[in-house]
């Protein structure tokens, strides 16, 4: 008929999708996820355009040799959604008075992170791959360019209860000659409180020269706010090669929306 309008469904169903469009918040950004205070690192990367800093400080005794190390600090970058730059940076190891510690820098190393999961069954994995440059002091560095990958995964079970783990091969140089080394994590995460949790990790390194070294490894973590955490952990070692005892503490902290939407 001359002079009628009439509006189909689809065209209905478009507009409403468009106003919804306009009027839906931005999604929302996660809570801060750090590859500390466990070993086991984490399984997802940062979100893109965000920088986060993870830092510590950690007491160690190995067999009666006492060290502080610190600041643990490693950059993460975040590139693209499932990927981030990896620097970490130099440490400070201190031997304390009298027990026979070296004191200087580490070296530092430089890496990718590529998120991989979700995988059937809901278990996160990412893979690490990054290299170890000869940049510390002379009784502290490895003097060799030392390349390694790490995998590690997690799940959420039920209950605020996760189970975790990682698988790292490491190519170190030492005394001038490649040592391989394997490293088996596991981990058992309990969430305290919206903001706290704690767990039980397992740490093994498994070496061509050397031996093993094994810990019990125990600890917990709060997040101040979304984009803050602080931690504490301590362990023990399960075998002669590992350190007697240490202690630690650590802040983290990410800026988000650098670049990029």
């Amino acid at each position: 008929m001359p002079g009628h309008w009439s509006v189909t469904p689809g065209v209905f169903a478009a507009m409403a999708f468009a106003a919804y469009g306009q009027n839906a918040p931005p999604p929302a950004i996660p809570e801060i996820n750090t590859d500390r205070p466990d070993v086991t690192e984490a399984s997802t990367v940062i979100p893109k355009g965000s920088l986060q800093l993870e830092n510590g400080m950690t007491w160690t005794n190995d067999h009666g040799t006492q060290t502080l190390d610190l600041s643990e600090s490693l950059l993460r970058i975040g590139l693209a959604d499932r990927t981030e730059l990896r620097v970490v940076v130099p440490n400070f190891l201190a031997g304390l008075a009298r027990t026979g510690g070296a004191t200087g820098f580490g070296d530092m190393a430089l890496g990718m992170k590529q998120q991989l999961g979700p995988l059937a069954g809901d278990i996160d994995l990412s893979v690490i791959v990054a290299l170890s440059l000869p940049t510390g002091a002379n009784r502290i560095s490895s003097h060799g360019y030392d390349p390694f990958v790490k995998f590690p995964w997690s799940k959420d079970v039920k209950a605020g209860w996760s189970v975790g783990g990682m698988q790292s091969l490491f190519l170190y140089t030492d005394a001038s000659r490649r040592n391989p080394t394997y490293e088996t994590t596991f981990y058992l995460e309990k969430q305290l409180t919206k903001r706290c949790d704690a767990f039980a990790e397992y740490v093994g390194d498994f070496a061509r020269y050397g031996g093993s070294s094994q810990i019990g490894h125990f600890g917990s973590a709060y997040r101040v706010t979304e984009t803050q955490q602080v931690d504490f952990h301590f362990g023990f070692g399960l075998s002669h090669a590992a350190p007697s005892r240490f202690f630690a503490v650590g802040y983290s902290v990410r800026v988000d929306k650098l670049w990029g939407r």
